[in-house]
């Protein structure tokens, strides 16, 4: 199945089935929705095969095969196709139809697998052949550039607005929305009048600050220390905003097409081309040539700062256990980031004498990055304020939200900055050996202050 795209990069419509996936009745509810799909898969020799991985923490994923006599394993996988059935609740977190759109693009760019289907709580895709990466395998060269050059790629040639749509009527707008919107006009000067017109770098909506906004509105305040709580989560988003909304960013635009949820679980390794059977890391060159990467899981894509999906890709190096000692150095994120600016270049001829990263670029993206390093503390842990809330799986979300939002607090300690929401102090920046209050910095501001 194909996804056309208008000129905006817009996907055309994707096939609905009106059935749901039950976890608890998983082979048959799941053999219904393939049978809807592929009908001649029910009447066609060869029994259905299910697999069920289980590398994330909020979805159902089953990898589901035909079996027909005398194919070989490559080729039921090419034949293959992936169930993911959403977790309960996960709508408040998530915009669905965004989520669609943005596979559908990524298909149309052959950055994705074709999409075949949604239905009613989950969406229908091709089997890719390939490794799942773990956290360990992020840190190796030649996985982290490969990763970071089909990052660069991403950003360089997806549409922004495959993502931008007009906002909720359901939401409520805000102190972060009031600043946005400041910023996303300017007054100019047209037959004599004073006029109010767009920007270049108008904030596309939605983005990751307005998607922040709405988790925190989704908190529970039935209780005084509840409310106290959000309100202390909205005040840091405002301060937020005031501090890193205005990121030039790269090339022409302050947003990109971002993944927002680059864990070691939706990094894939492909399968070689020259080996198809082989799709582990034992055939990594000795030189630390760049793997064949392809990332999966669109469901938080959006459009935000590059430097946000760069920093979130780095902390998700710790994994679900939060292993700060595993963050990456300074010089390995400088590796990684010529790397991604060097593809970066490739893909969008920015710079037109050469495509590699030139020092000042890079160390222009290197000071954007650390800026944003303590974000996805605070972003996931109020995402899993809400997941402690909703979620049926068996995680601590709620002591993963602590962890995360306190990496958030120790960066703005190591920055120098005084109280929650305070003013701004004497720390060094960057990552450091001492916070802005003269005691050692937690280890992820440590690690990262490493060469």
């Amino acid at each position: 199945m194909t996804n056309p795209t208008d000129t905006n990069g817009r996907a055309g419509p994707v096939k609905h089935l009106p059935l749901y996936f039950d976890n608890n009745d998983a082979e048959t509810t799941a053999t219904k929705l393939a049978f809807a799909l592929f009908p001649e898969w029910e009447h066609s020799e060869g029994a259905l095969d299910f697999t069920r991985f289980t590398d994330g923490i909020t979805n159902n994923l089953l990898k589901i095969g035909k079996r027909r006599p005398g194919w070989t394993e490559e080729q039921t996988d090419a034949d293959a196709i992936l169930l993911r059935a959403y977790g309960r609740g996960t709508d408040v977190l998530i915009d669905r139809e965004r989520e669609i759109r943005a596979h559908s693009v990524l298909s149309s760019q052959s950055l994705a697998p074709p999409l075949l289907a949604h239905f009613e709580n989950g969406l229908l895709y091709r089997f890719m052949r390939g490794t799942v990466c773990t956290p360990e395998d992020l840190r190796r060269p030649e996985v982290y550039r490969g990763v970071a050059s089909r990052l660069g790629q991403w950003h360089a040639v997806l549409p922004v607005s495959a993502i931008a749509s007009k906002p909720s009527p359901t939401y409520a707008p805000s102190p972060v929305d009031s600043l946005l919107g400041d910023r996303q006009s300017t007054d100019a000067v047209v037959d004599g009048d004073t006029k109010k017109t767009p920007r270049d770098n108008a904030a596309p909506t939605p983005n990751l600050w307005g998607i922040m906004q709405r988790w925190i509105q989704a908190l529970p305040t039935d209780t005084e220390a509840k409310l106290q709580r959000r309100d202390q989560l909205q005040q840091e988003l405002e301060w937020i905003v005031k501090e890193l909304g205005d990121t030039p960013g790269i090339g022409d635009s302050p947003y990109v097409f971002s993944h927002c949820d680059l864990l070691s679980g939706n990094v894939i390794i492909m399968a070689d081309a020259d080996n198809p059977k082989d799709t582990t890391l034992s055939s990594a060159k000795p030189d630390s040539t760049p793997l064949n990467i392809s990332f999966i899981d669109y469901e938080y894509a959006t459009p935000a700062p590059a430097a946000f999906d760069l920093a979130n890709h780095f902390a998700e190096w710790a994994g679900f256990d939060c292993d700060h000692a595993s963050v990456p150095t300074r010089s390995q994120r400088r590796d990684f980031l010529r790397h991604y600016l060097d593809a970066y270049n490739t893909h969008t001829q920015h710079n037109h004498s050469s495509t590699t990263a030139t020092d000042a670029d890079l160390q222009q993206l290197v000071e954007q990055v650390d800026r944003f390093r303590g974000l996805p503390g605070f972003y996931w842990g109020i995402w899993a304020l809400i997941q402690a809330l909703i979620s049926q799986i068996e995680f601590d979300y709620a002591g993963y939200a602590e962890v995360r939002l306190g990496e958030y607090w120790a960066w703005k300690e190591a920055e120098g900055w005084e109280g929650k929401t305070g003013v701004r102090g004497s720390g060094v920046g960057s990552g450091a050996e001492v916070d802005g209050g003269g005691k050692e910095a937690p280890l992820r501001e440590r690690r990262w202050a490493e060469d």
